[in-house]
């Protein structure tokens, strides 16, 4: 259900963003085959149907009560927003952030919706193609600094073991939504901001497995690995389904700005091209979708929730970490002009909006990316 290791999130909470199918030449132009949206909105589906996307399709929250009582409705769903639009959906992402979420009364139509969608893909010989699966947030856990003594919440328990029993059988990973930014956000006076952006920092020790940890996001890795280990879920894959870094926030978002936006994003591009585990599981390589392609300019909540995209509505990019937007931009000029003066290096030494070194890194970084994909 995922192809290298690098993939990104659809959100369309937004009236300004462009067309599907100029969603699609957006990706496709940046090499960018893994996409998760939110729905299975058919304008969407249509789009994308044929092109060679891996596309995880969402069960919205507000179905799945209807779906864990009523199996027929889960048939007819997977009939009209799955079998229709074959081949090209690969996942069925059912519900997002339910388990610690604010409607209890949802923990337990997760599991009884996970399954009648699984069902129905069964019977109508889908399932091998398409897998079912469902993000968490980091509210499952509890005690997860350091790494090693992360547990699921008591809360939460009763609810998950059952849940990744099924999960296990039918050989889906852990999906979790992992946001150095929000933990940082949480505590700046206690977090290192180097630590939570992929930069030279002396990182954390834990001490019960020795480990040592030189950025955030694998940290949070190796946490729901501890949790998963506690469960008895010791060889169950992660896999991380939304990560960003928001390029704008209030008054009180400090570390919402756009160098950070581009920090992140940029140097988690490079960890990710890198293919390699987190130091509690080495050989898991880490895979990770990104939040998001766009700004959403209708998400409620604080401003920090509308500025995540890696590209801005018209399609130009947010900053540059190495992709192409739709039309260009400042920042695309400033890559151009870059070119053309690439051998005065005096001059690039010189520029502190975009240094020499951290340009050439976007070349070896694209020319890595386009051998991968």
């Amino acid at each position: 259900a995922f192809v290298g290791t690098y993939g990104i999130n659809y959100g369309r909470i937004a009236d300004n963003i462009p067309s599907p199918d100029e969603v699609v030449t957006l990706l496709r132009s940046a090499k960018i085959r893994n996409v998760r949206i939110y729905d299975a909105d058919h304008s969407v589906l249509t789009a994308f149907s044929g092109t060679g996307f891996k596309l995880v399709i969402g069960l919205p929250n507000g179905f799945l009560k209807d779906m864990s009582s009523n199996a027929s409705n889960a048939m007819s769903w997977v009939k009209d927003n799955v079998q229709k639009f074959m081949p090209g959906i690969c996942g069925v992402a059912i519900g997002n952030e339910v388990l610690g979420g604010s409607d209890v009364e949802l923990y337990g139509a997760l599991l009884g919706a996970a399954k009648n969608i699984h069902s129905a893909l069964n019977q109508l010989g889908l399932s091998d193609a398409v897998q079912v699966s469902t993000a968490h947030s980091q509210a499952v856990f509890s005690n997860s600094y350091p790494p090693s003594s992360c547990v699921f919440a008591e809360n939460i328990a009763q609810y998950m073991k059952p849940l990744l029993q099924f999960f296990w059988e039918a050989g889906s990973p852990f999906c979790l939504n992992a946001y150095p930014f929000l933990d940082y956000m949480n505590d700046p006076a206690s977090i290192d901001i180097n630590y939570a952006l992929f930069q030279k920092t002396k990182g954390i020790f834990d001490p019960k497995t020795e480990l040592h940890y030189d950025n955030m996001l694998d940290a949070q890795i190796d946490a729901a690995y501890a949790a998963l280990e506690d469960a008895g879920f010791d060889k169950m894959e992660v896999i991380v389904t939304e990560t960003g870094w928001a390029s704008k926030g209030d008054g009180n978002e400090a570390a919402a700005t756009p160098e950070n936006a581009r920090t992140y994003n940029f140097n988690l591009r490079k960890r990710l091209a890198k293919k390699k585990g987190t130091p509690r599981r080495p050989k898991n390589i880490v895979k990770a979708y990104i939040f998001a392609i766009f700004n959403e300019n209708l998400k409620p909540g604080p401003t920090s929730e509308r500025n995540f995209g890696l590209f801005k509505p018209d399609g130009s990019i947010s900053y540059d970490v190495g992709y192409k937007g739709l039309k260009s931009s400042s920042a695309d000029s400033v890559v151009m002009s870059l070119k053309v003066n690439m051998y005065f290096p005096f001059n690039l030494f010189a520029s502190h909006y975009f240094p020499y070194r951290q340009y050439l890194e976007l070349l070896v970084l694209n020319a890595v990316f386009a051998h991968l994909h």
